[in-house]
């Protein structure tokens, strides 16, 4: 983890946050409704927040229904359209939290530049109880229950990039 990387976004005045996935209907945006829940109100600095996804199947299509009942049931609130991740993307955003680690390796492998690669870091690696490198599991097609794991995983790392960024 690049902490010196992340020790500069703290003095900037907004950091936008991307949240990847594969397909950006289950994992992303749960985290992005989380982060952006939990970090409304922050100042110094101000969190713009979103989210997309490694593939193109599901672009402009609305959250998972269950992933969307999930965090609407920890009275989470967040409007999401599907989308994917794009080199662009990895240019313009400040810090990008990848749910798994093919994820990242997709994520890194869109550009060969080292200084935009620093920008990138797995989502449970913010998660401090456990070792680097935990993958946030896809729930797709999936019981209920196994969405609601991933949402208390998403909210333990949240809580480490919010202790990593604003405290």
């Amino acid at each position: 983890m690049d902490l010196n990387y992340l020790a500069k976004l703290k003095s900037r005045d907004e950091i936008s946050v991307s949240f990847v996935c594969l397909g950006n209907i289950c994992r992303s945006p749960m985290a992005a409704a989380i982060f952006s829940n939990r970090t409304k109100d922050f100042t110094g600095p101000r969190a713009i927040v979103e989210s997309g996804g490694t593939s193109s199947w599901h672009i402009g299509q609305g959250p998972h229904p269950q992933s969307k009942q999930t965090w609407e049931r920890s009275g989470y609130e967040y409007s999401h359209r599907a989308s994917q991740f794009t080199y662009l993307d990895l240019e313009r955003i400040d810090l990008i939290l990848t749910m798994d680690s093919e994820n990242n390796a997709n994520v890194i492998a869109l550009s060969s530049d080292k200084l935009l690669a620093r920008k990138v870091f797995m989502m449970r690696d913010f998660d401090f109880t456990i070792e680097s490198g935990a993958s946030v599991p896809d729930p797709y097609s999936q019981e209920d229950a196994a969405y609601e794991h991933v949402k208390e995983l998403l909210e333990s790392a949240i809580d480490g990039l919010i202790d990593t960024l604003w405290q």
